[in-house]
Formats: structure tokens, C-alpha cells, sequence
């Protein structure tokens, strides 16, 4: 039998993918400049392919900033749970515990995402030399604006700081890693004065890497720089951040990890990760076998309701492998009663029409909000339906 709640904990629970681990709370000492904090490590972790974290919870300094500088929600979204899968090849969620970023302050992650000044826009500014620290390039004083902006866009649109923990064997808690991920821009946009239309400026994959890579190893040295980081480990990662118009997130495509007191990148690892729109012209072309899946599903939910056409989905690929999918139907209810029908039509239809080893989620939406959400996790054969 399906199993259909109004429990939110039990979603909660279904969502991690395995059962909650209930642990004693473990009392620690953080240490920090000499200065030792009690904290506690919570007794509830809900998957072991997540970090617990520490309390009392300690916001990041540059909190908040990435709503501003990241395009979209999906990359918002992306760019933080996919750094924290990035740091999983280095720092392993059984023995690290995760704590927003601490090192980097607010106004040098504001400072260090500027252009570069020249020496008339530093005067003009009111700025010293010091700083003069922006990561993005410079636009020289004799060139016209849009064509500098062409020549030379912003390719660094945020910088995300993570911290990672290791308890020590006396019930101490210190700094064990860093995780630093760099987004940049696939579309540069820029406007000649505020209330003028945006240009845009599309940058190359090639490009983008290449700068991507000259500004991580500046952002490397300049970490080593600081007092409490000369000696961790510190991996720096690099996010593709897509248009303000994408529906789809953006995705990791490298990342480098330098051991404790090395200043240099040494090599890059690949990051083979990307999602998709279903149905798209190019989600076809590469994985032609899974949209036509996706589109007789489509066609199966608009039977239902034969004037209805907003089905669609957001398919998430590790290499070729098809990992996950979230679909996402808006549609107009006129009673709780048509919204259950139709909910259980469709839990039927995610049973029959994708295979068993990807994890499947429909999310049901109406102008009056969420409606209905469909889980079925990979490997699994019972679904989980919740009817808001």
C-alpha cells in the first residue's frame, strides 16, 4: 500500500535517504585563537551524506551576499549543496563536522569580487593602493565602457566560504579544512547607467575556466596569507553559474584541493556533473531514451486534465548516469478532492514510466501554492505522498 501522510517530520525523514542516526549530544570545547567556546554536536543526523554542524550556530560573515551576486534560486541552491558535495572528496562527513564560513569577512568578499582600479579610479575613488584588491579585471582609463566590458567582463560573480571541523581525542573541536567555491559567469551583464536596458555578454566555457583558474590560485595565496590558514588543507572549487533566464541550475566543473601550507595549484580534478530541462533540444540529443520517457509521462498527466501543458523537469546527470529527476506541475484545483486524484493518478504514473534507480520527486503547485509532493528515492519501490 502507498503510503499517504499530512507528517511533514516523516518527509523530512524520507528526503535523507536513510534512517535518522540518534546519537548522544557530545559537549566539545571549540578552539579558536587560543580562546576555547563550549559547543554541542547534535545527537540527530538525518543522512551520513550530510555534515552535522555545531551549536550554537555561527552565520557566516559574508551571510547573504550570494542572494545578490548568484542569478537564480536554482543556482543559489546549486552552488551551496553542490560545494558541500565537493567537499566530500576531501573531508569525509563522518569524522568533519560543517560550519559556515568564518575566515572570510563580509567587506573582503565584497572587495576582493571588484574589478581592479587604475591609478585615476583608485584617486577617484578615495582609494589606497591596498586596496586595490579586486579578483575581476581592470577597464583602462581611455577605453570605452561597453566595449571594455566586452573585452574584459566580470568572470567572478561570488565567492562561498565553508568550514570544516574534526574533533580531537581531547573532546576539542578545531578548524580541519576549508572549502572555497568560486562562481563564475557563463553571461556577463552590464548596463552604461542605472535605469538603461542591460547588454549582455556571453563568455566561452574555455574562458570562463581559464580565468576561473588564474583567480582560484590568487584566492589561494591570499588565504595562506591569513594567520589561521597557513596550515589546513584548502580545496577551491569552480561553479558555471547559468543566465538570469535558465530554469536549470548551473553546475561544478573542477575543482583542486592544496595540501596543509602549499600555495600553489598543482593539477584540477574534474567535476562531471550537469543538469537538464525535460524536454529540451538538447536534452534529447544526449539522452534521448530518458526524454521520451519524461514525455509520455507528460502525455499520460495531460489525459487527465486534456487542455493542461506545464509539465516540466529538471534532470540532474553525473557523467552519463541519470541520477535524479524533479518535476514540477502547475495546475488549477477547484477542491481538496480533485488535488488527492489527481496526486494519486500521478504517483501511478512515476511508478510506471521511470526506472528504479533514479530518485524521482513531483512537486504539484497551484496559484494557492504547494498542493502536493511525490518521492519516490532511488532503489526504492514505494513511493511517499504528502497532500499539503
Amino acid at each position: 500500500m502507498r503510503k499517504l501522510s499530512l507528517l511533514a517530520f516523516s518527509l523530512i525523514l524520507l528526503l535523507s535517504g536513510c534512517a535518522p542516526n540518534f546519537q548522544q549530544e557530545d559537549s566539545v570545547v571549540q578552539t579558536e585563537d587560543k580562546k576555547e567556546e563550549k559547543a554541542i554536536i547534535p545527537k540527530y543526523n538525518i543522512s551520513d551524506n550530510y555534515y552535522r554542524t555545531i551549536l550554537p550556530f555561527e552565520p557566516g560573515e559574508a551571510r547573504g551576499l550570494v542572494v545578490g551576486n548568484v542569478n537564480t534560486r536554482y543556482d543559489i541552491n546549486e552552488f551551496e549543496t553542490g560545494l558541500m558535495r565537493i567537499a566530500q572528496h576531501s573531508f569525509d562527513p563522518k569524522t568533519y563536522l560543517f560550519q559556515e564560513g568564518q575566515e572570510l569577512k563580509r567587506d573582503t568578499v565584497r572587495s576582493w569580487l571588484n574589478r581592479k582600479f587604475t591609478n585615476a579610479q583608485l584617486k577617484e575613488k578615495g582609494l589606497e593602493e591596498e586596496e586595490n584588491i579586486g579578483l575581476n579585471p581592470l577597464i583602462e582609463d581611455n577605453v570605452d565602457f561597453k566595449e571594455g566590458n566586452k573585452s574584459s567582463p566580470i568572470y567572478l560573480a561570488h565567492i562561498l566560504e565553508h568550514n570544516y571541523l574534526i574533533k580531537g581525542d581531547d573532546n576539542t573541536v578545531k578548524l580541519g579544512g576549508v572549502v572555497i567555491g568560486l562562481a563564475l559567469n557563463s553571461v556577463h551583464y552590464y548596463r552604461t547607467a542605472i535605469g538603461e536596458p542591460y547588454f549582455e555578454e556571453e563568455i566561452s566555457f574555455k574562458e570562463m575556466e581559464r580565468e576561473g583558474q588564474k583567480i582560484a590560485q590568487e584566492v589561494l595565496k591570499r588565504l595562506r596569507a591569513k594567520k589561521g590558514l597557513k596550515d589546513v588543507p584548502i580545496t577551491i572549487a569552480l561553479f558555471k553559474q547559468q543566465s538570469k533566464s535558465s530554469v536549470v541550475p548551473g553546475n561544478f566543473f573542477a575543482y583542486t584541493t592544496a595540501s596543509k601550507g602549499n600555495s600553489a595549484i598543482d593539477k584540477w580534478e574534474k567535476v562531471d556533473e550537469r543538469y537538464f530541462l525535460f524536454p529540451s533540444t538538447e536534452a534529447q540529443e544526449l539522452h534521448r531514451d530518458d526524454v521520451t520517457a519524461f514525455l509520455n509521462f507528460k502525455q499520460d498527466v495531460e489525459k487527465y486534465f486534456p487542455n493542461f501543458n506545464g509539465v516540466i523537469g529538471r534532470a540532474f546527470y553525473v557523467g552519463d548516469q541519470f541520477q535524479d529527476l524533479n518535476i514540477t506541475i502547475p495546475i488549477q484545483f477547484y477542491g481538496k478532492t480533485e488535488a488527492i486524484g489527481f496526486t494519486q493518478y500521478v504517483t501511478g504514473l512515476v511508478l510506471e514510466h521511470f526506472p528504479n534507480y533514479i530518485s524521482v520527486s513531483v512537486s504539484v503547485t497551484s496559484v494557492d501554492g504547494p498542493e502536493a509532493l511525490i518521492v519516490r528515492k532511488a532503489n526504492e519501490t514505494e513511493p511517499f505522498v504528502h497532500i499539503y
